[in-house]
């Protein structure tokens, strides 16, 4: 009799980087106050140096009336979240502009661009992200785009505020990546489709706490996550997450 074999595919399990929120690099300027989930400046830490084309995440406050001087940038993707307070912004490109919980900022840095970041209140902090993505393409036109955001659209379910698309919901880089911010209720679930093959999603947790296939993530919290398909989500307490889904290879 011949013999009857049985093969099973190997199963392929998601692969997940788990970043502490009090393990993330710490600069204490006076002025400003930065934690990095990435090396950046004088915080080096060769197991940080990015998740995929996501290559910094600082959470920053700045103290009143003080700021980022005129400075350079090129070729990144620079995007940045208000989480409180009012940030001035202007550049080399002519915008002047100030930008406020609820709203969100790009520069395509490109072939060059200088500016610079302010706190424009006297008596009150302003707490921001500032995030960089790797670009797709080198040395375009720097533009600028900002927009301000329905908060409401993102009640429990995730509202799309970054895209590849000039078309889609949000605002658009030179990089096929999607971000979202949610604000799920205590017990509610949710479930993230990855947007595209390749790509890995990390999560930020601005507040409260989640479970994440069912890991366990508090306040300022980042886990990474690959070689996956979907992530299930489930609010253990009132929480507000920022999730970023991009390439991970650079």
């Amino acid at each position: 009799m011949q013999a009857v074999y049985t093969v099973y595919e190997p199963l392929i399990m998601a692969q997940t980087i788990f970043h502490k929120a009090d393990t993330r690099g710490k600069a204490n300027h006076g002025w400003l106050q930065s934690y990095h989930t990435f090396s950046f400046a004088h915080y080096h830490n060769p197991e940080r140096m990015h998740f995929g084309v996501l290559r910094v995440l600082n959470d920053d406050t700045v103290a009143p009336g003080m700021g980022f001087g005129t400075h350079p940038h090129d070729n990144m993707e620079i995007i940045s979240i208000p989480l409180e307070g009012d940030l001035e912004h202007k550049d080399s490109m002519g915008n002047v502009s100030v930008i406020r919980k609820g709203d969100i900022q790009i520069m395509s840095a490109g072939s060059g661009i200088t500016h610079s970041e302010y706190n424009k209140n006297k008596d009150l902090p302003v707490k921001f992200l500032q995030i960089w993505v790797f670009p797709n393409k080198r040395n375009v036109t720097p533009r600028y785009d900002q927009i301000t955001l329905n908060k409401e659209d993102r009640k429990n379910k995730f509202q799309q505020i970054i895209s590849p698309n000039e078309a889609d919901e949000g605002v658009w880089i030179h990089q096929n990546a999607w971000f979202h911010l949610g604000d799920l209720a205590l017990g509610s679930a949710h479930n993230y489709q990855i947007k595209a093959e390749g790509n890995g999603l990390y999560i930020f947790v601005l507040s409260g706490q989640v479970k994440a296939n069912g890991m366990d993530l508090n306040t300022r919290d980042g886990l990474g996550i690959w070689d996956c398909k979907s992530i299930e989500f489930t609010a253990t307490t009132d929480c507000e997450l920022l999730l970023m889904d991009v390439p991970m290879g650079i």
